[in-house]
């Protein structure tokens, strides 16, 4: 499994993905650094990536589109140091199965974790 970490969170939680097994690239790195939010997807989804944010666009974007992916973790519930983003992205990682990531919206704060599976269908 691929990871693509967006703009607001530190390229250092590559690492964390790599102690799991899996692959790891910041949005920088791929000169994605002023891409739009909406390229962003489209880039994870052509290539397989789950994108790794804490920007609350991605979700509203997802459910707007109405497709399968890509996966999404969404850090949310506040300013996190980078050990304590690192300790979320674990405890994902731990709890939660790869299909599983690849097509949900997988939301993260200190007290849980809540999935949401793409496509979202809207009433």
């Amino acid at each position: 499994m691929k990871f693509l970490f967006d703009m607001p969170v530190s390229p250092e939680l590559a690492k964390v993905v790599e102690e799991f097994g899996y692959k790891g690239v910041h949005a920088y790195t791929l000169g994605l650094d002023r891409a739009s939010d909406e390229n962003i997807l489209d880039f994870a989804r052509d290539r397989g990536y789950v994108v790794v944010t804490a920007d609350l666009d991605f979700p509203r974007l997802l459910a707007l589109s109405s497709q399968d992916g890509p996966g999404l973790i969404l850090f949310r519930g506040g300013n996190y140091s980078e050990a304590e983003m690192q300790d979320l992205l674990r405890r994902v990682l731990r709890q939660v199965s790869t299909d599983v990531l690849m097509s949900s919206i997988c939301v993260v704060d200190r007290k849980r974790i809540r999935i949401t599976r793409l496509p979202i269908q809207r009433s």
